[in-house]
């Protein structure tokens, strides 16, 4: 057996829509099919993979599920990004790895789940918010 990929991958909400709002909204995932579950939550899209279940409906655990520490998306139009963080007063944190040929921006899920978005070097430095940039968690 080998793994040819990743698949998704799944968080626990305490506000569906709220968490919705910031994958959709800010990240720029898109709703599309989900099996009729009995529970509620929602299916995430980046095309025509689901790569992002949200589930909502239980109570968050009171001690951690396990040590993923984040999840990674290759992403595109740093600038946008930053400008919909700001405009949503969403803190993040961005480094540029020259070596690695990427742009790293990390911020937080209404929940608080790290999510580390990845853009090409290439993409031109972003007029940053000073105030806004860091993280507040």
């Amino acid at each position: 057996m080998a793994i040819e990929g990743m698949n998704h991958f799944t968080v626990l909400t305490s506000d569906l829509e709220k968490c919705k709002a910031f994958y959709i909204g800010v990240l720029g995932l898109t709703e599309g099919y989900r099996p009729p579950f009995l529970f509620p939550g929602a299916w995430l899209y980046s095309g025509d993979q689901a790569i992002l279940h949200i589930i909502a409906g239980r109570s968050l655990p009171a001690e951690s599920q396990g040590i993923i520490d984040h999840m990674a998306f290759t992403a595109s139009n740093l600038q946008l990004v930053v400008d919909k963080l700001n405009f949503y007063n969403i803190a993040f944190k961005l480094h540029r790895l020259i070596e690695q040929q990427t742009w790293q921006l990390f911020c937080h899920d209404p929940d608080g789940a790290k999510v580390e978005l990845d853009f090409a070097a290439s993409e031109p430095e972003p007029k940053l918010d000073i105030a806004r940039e860091g993280f507040n968690k």
